[in-house]
């Protein structure tokens, strides 16, 4: 389901505000994307786009997970990345102008933001900051991918999993227990991380076994947060 958006809410307009991205525009600037903007809401399960389509724009998630993901010519499916509330994504192939390398899935019910070609293009011509901001962003884009290569090919799949269990937790805890909850699924979480469903749960049994988890669905008890850090390398 989709609908215009011709009066931006200062609700939307504080949950466009945390969009990296447009952190630094003004209220106005915001509520002129916002505009020019269409709400899209999914439900899990289903495809914003196909592999090949061609971009009209580019999203940001207001509610809820989008997977991107790519299937081999077997069947096997590889997540590239899952993308969370206050994320944006397709920017860079909007500006190419080629087809999505990527499928694009809700993981849960979800509600977008799709947001145009000219929106942005305004705003290009308009703001500097906006545009130092746009490469800022696909920079980060750029170098969590890089990071990504250089984690399946240099790190081993305990120390693929530690990294990941260590990203769900608070800043601000260093030390001590920490119960997550996994962001979505396990079959999802080990596509991400290049391994199997069935690495993933031998890998979660061996931490298990070594005292330094507790899995109980998708809620994980991490006991000793320091010797994980240990464990990752």
């Amino acid at each position: 389901m989709a609908g215009d958006l011709p009066n931006a809410s200062p609700a939307l307009i504080a949950q466009l505000r945390q969009v990296p991205l447009f952190s630094e525009l003004g209220d106005e600037d915001i509520a002129s994307i916002a505009r020019q903007s269409r709400e899209r809401t999914l439900t899990r399960g289903d495809v914003l786009f196909q592999r090949g389509d061609m971009p009209r724009g580019f999203f940001c998630v207001l509610r809820g997970q989008i997977k991107l993901a790519f299937s081999s010519a077997a069947g096997n499916e590889k997540v590239v990345e899952v993308i969370g509330a206050g994320q944006s994504f397709g920017e860079a192939v909007m500006f190419m102008e080629r087809p999505y390398p990527v499928f694009a899935e809700a993981l849960v019910d979800t509600t977008l933001l799709a947001i145009g070609h000219d929106a942005i293009l305004g705003q290009l011509d308009d703001n500097p900051r906006f545009a130092r901001k746009l490469l800022a962003g696909l920079s980060i884009r750029l170098h969590s991918l890089v990071r990504d290569v250089e984690t399946y090919t240099l790190r081993s799949s305990m120390q693929r999993v530690i990294g990941y269990l260590l990203q769900q937790t608070p800043e601000d805890i260093n030390a001590g227990e920490c119960r997550i909850d996994l962001p979505t699924s396990k079959q999802v979480i080990a596509s991400r991380l290049n391994l199997t469903p069935e690495t993933l749960s031998r890998i979660f049994h061996d931490l298990a076994e070594s005292g330094l988890i507790t899995v109980a669905g998708k809620r994980i008890t991490l006991h000793d947060l320091r010797r994980l850090r240990a464990h990752e390398g």
